[in-house]
């Protein structure tokens, strides 16, 4: 996949981990339902379990012409 990134993620990306590595991102959209966004306009979220440490991901993204543009992705941890 062809990945382009929004001003959004790369502002977010110095605050947060920097373990969030592209071939996640890929799986993680790959492996998730397609699901509308509240806050973004035409964007799709999705949410996935990464293996072997079972923390969810998730991703929002646009999907435009060929390429996906990332607009943010975060771990979300349960309790």
């Amino acid at each position: 996949m062809k990945f382009q990134y929004t001003d959004h993620w790369f502002e977010k990306r110095k605050i947060r981990r920097q373990d969030i590595k592209d071939y996640l991102i890929e799986y993680c959209i790959l492996n998730s339902p397609r699901i509308k966004d509240r806050k973004w306009e035409g964007a799709y979220n999705a949410i996935c379990r990464i293996p072997p440490s079972n923390v969810l991901l998730k991703v929002v993204y646009i999907i435009e012409g060929k390429g996906i543009k990332i607009i943010t992705a975060y771990w979300i941890y349960e309790k």
